[in-house]
């Protein structure tokens, strides 16, 4: 890349991952003031060995302080039956947790909410800046799988595209 190359507008490069699928997660942790969640779909495999994950956090979300702030952290690995998880780790200015019953606390103090298909307890080993957001780089410590995709089958994963949630199942399988 050259020195000198310009940006990409932002609309443009919005516009760019508006196509792009990606899987869905919720992130959720109390650094003490009170559990957040955060959708995120910035969530990535980095390393088998040791087991590392990044995602990242916008500094314009409001749970951006406290999760970055936290020491530990639950990614909620989501699909189609956890769209109301979804939605609400994506609603601004509500309490993300106020149907207790939704939810519990990990012997560790995470929150995590029942019923997802997955969930992975992390624990925070660095964090970048990278423009208005911060890359987290977690360890996975310690998991729970509900409903597994079975190799090669089409689960029933859920997916953000071009601002609409979508479930993944044999409907959209390609052969190919």
């Amino acid at each position: 890349m050259h020195a000198s190359a310009s940006s990409l507008a932002a609309e443009d490069f919005k516009a760019v991952f508006r196509g792009h699928p990606s899987g869905v997660t919720v992130i959720t942790a109390d650094a003490g003031d009170g559990p957040v969640a955060l959708t995120a779909s910035s969530v990535a495999s980095v390393s088998a060995e040791p087991p590392l994950l990044v995602f990242s956090i916008s500094s314009l979300s409001s749970t951006a302080e406290a999760l970055l702030r936290a020491e530990s952290v639950v990614v909620h690995f989501l699909d189609g039956n956890d769209v109301e998880v979804a939605k609400l780790g994506a609603t601004s200015g509500i309490d993300r947790f106020a149907q207790a019953q939704t939810w519990t606390r990990l012997e560790t103090g995470e929150p995590v909410f029942d019923g997802v298909r997955a969930w992975v307890r992390c624990v925070i080993v660095d964090r970048m800046q990278a423009g208005t957001s911060t890359i987290v780089v977690a360890r996975a410590v310690e998991s729970q799988i509900a409903r597994d995709a079975q190799p090669g089958g089409a689960g029933d994963a859920l997916v953000y595209h071009n601002r609409t949630w979508h479930r993944l199942g044999d409907h959209s399988r390609l052969d190919g």
